[in-house]
């Protein structure tokens, strides 16, 4: 949809703000209504269409829950299935606005916004609403799944991720991929990027853990000829190679402070400047950042820039344990060994019962990683085509515990079932973090509902 043709509406209790969207969107689109009272919300829409409704997430009934907003959005998409819904939200309040995308709504803005950001955001969503004919060359007009594309699962916490993901991808909110390793960030970003407006567009990949001080600028940034010893040639950097597609920065966590505070001028200046040059590169990208050191931990020691994590987590998103996703190991096993008895020219193995429950019973602190290293060992070096338990053989490299793992029990006290492992594990941390559920969900890799759900499970 072309966006001077398009109508919006506005509704936000603060004059200010009506003012400010109105004077911003008088050129941009068609025309713009305003409403201060969400009361007055569904006779405006009974009146009139519209092809984009902003709403804010609070009023002054109920400040600084979100709950209003959510109402509101439900009765909008109650009237209307198909409305187009952006929400209007603040910084503390991005995690009920990623509630609002799980609820129907197609996207956030935070306030106070760009000028800038607010129009993409716009004109994202109205290109969305445009006619399958119309999209960009090279998208497919029914894309794939994220399931389909990215990972395998059917536990609960995987079909959470795949939710979360589908609601924020076609968004062009910063995304923040948290977890261990192994457990597919990198798969993650891809997804994000394959669902996004941008999937025509580069993918493009930094390793920020292996760049180094001497060379981080002039990988990020680029550099010019002669601009030092071994600058042979011009080298455009990862964020301009990322134009107008998807920068994937992994293992941000291990960046320096130095080099922290370079990466916050590019983002927020949104322009970098190539060494040996004065002139600065706009840069149009969608950020997606992940690491699996404990981010949070850092920044209240002063060893990584908050005003840096609030850049890049406008949406966060931990992708969970492979201990924690129950059948999905036999899955992952079964694909593995399809895979990589092909790849090697052998029979598609076998599972013996005992080897699977050996699989379910360890704790994979590797992750997918560990998980895939095993089955390739295993077909390759397996006398036939049913795999026993003794053909695998975990990796000594990997730590029969997580990080931080001391409250899991010990096997060596004796068999113990998973649910049992599960219980006590959930009240242990639960106790050391003195009954606080936000802080024990994030040491265990959990969503706060997806904690509640095994405390019900478990009748705790």
């Amino acid at each position: 949809m072309a966006s001077n043709k398009a109508r919006v509406l506005v509704v936000d209790d603060d004059r200010d703000v009506l003012f400010a969207v109105k004077l911003l969107l008088k050129t941009e689109v068609q025309e713009v209504v305003t409403e201060r009272n969400p009361e007055n919300l569904l006779s405006v829409l009974s009146r009139q269409s519209f092809d984009v409704i902003f709403l804010d997430m609070n009023f002054k009934s109920n400040v600084g829950t979100g709950n209003e907003g959510l109402y509101w959005l439900s009765r909008i998409l109650e009237r209307d299935k198909d409305a187009t819904v952006i929400m209007i939200t603040a910084h503390g309040e991005i995690s009920t606005a990623v509630r609002s995308l799980k609820a129907g709504a197609t996207d956030f803005i935070v306030k106070p916004w760009h000028n800038e950001k607010f129009l993409e955001t716009l004109h994202a969503t109205l290109q969305h609403k445009a006619p399958k004919t119309n999209l960009p060359p090279n998208v497919p007009k029914s894309p794939p799944s994220f399931a389909d594309v990215a990972m395998l699962g059917n536990s609960e916490p995987m079909q959470e991720l795949f939710h979360t993901i589908e609601k924020v991808a076609p968004t062009e909110a910063n995304v923040l991929l948290l977890g261990e390793n192994g457990t597919g960030k990198e798969l993650a970003a891809k997804a994000l990027h394959q669902r996004s407006f941008r999937a025509s567009k580069p993918f493009v990949t930094a390793d920020l853990a292996a760049m180094s001080d001497g060379i981080f600028e002039s990988e990020l940034f680029g550099h010019k000829k002669g601009s030092f010893t071994d600058a042979k040639d011009d080298r455009v950097g990862r964020f301009a190679a990322a134009s107008t597609g998807t920068l994937f920065l992994d293992e941000i966590g291990n960046i320096s402070l130095p080099q922290q505070a370079k990466l916050l001028t590019a983002l927020q200046n949104r322009q970098v400047i190539p060494l040996g040059s004065n002139t600065p590169v706009p840069i149009d990208i969608r950020l997606i950042s992940a690491t699996n050191v404990p981010i949070y931990d850092l920044a209240a020691k002063n060893q990584f820039r908050k005003d840096l994590i609030y850049r890049i987590n406008t949406v966060e998103i931990t992708l969970p344990p492979l201990r924690d996703r129950g059948g999905d190991v036999i899955m992952l096993a079964q694909h593995f060994a399809g895979l990589y008895a092909a790849r090697n020219h052998k029979p598609r193995p076998e599972f013996e019962p005992a080897t699977l429950k050996k699989l379910q019973q360890h704790r994979w602190p590797g992750n997918i990683r560990e998980l895939q290293h095993a089955v390739e060992r295993a077909v390759i070096l397996a006398e036939g085509q049913v795999l026993r338990p003794q053909d695998f053989a975990f990796s000594a490299m990997e730590t029969p515990r997580p990080t931080g793992g001391q409250f899991l029990p010990d096997f060596a006290d004796g068999p113990l079932q998973l649910n049992e492992i599960e219980k006590n594990t959930i009240l242990r941390v639960i106790e050391r973090h003195n009954g606080n559920i936000t802080k024990a969900a994030k040491e265990l890799g959990l969503t706060r509902t997806a904690l509640y759900r095994r405390l019900e499970k478990h009748d705790l």
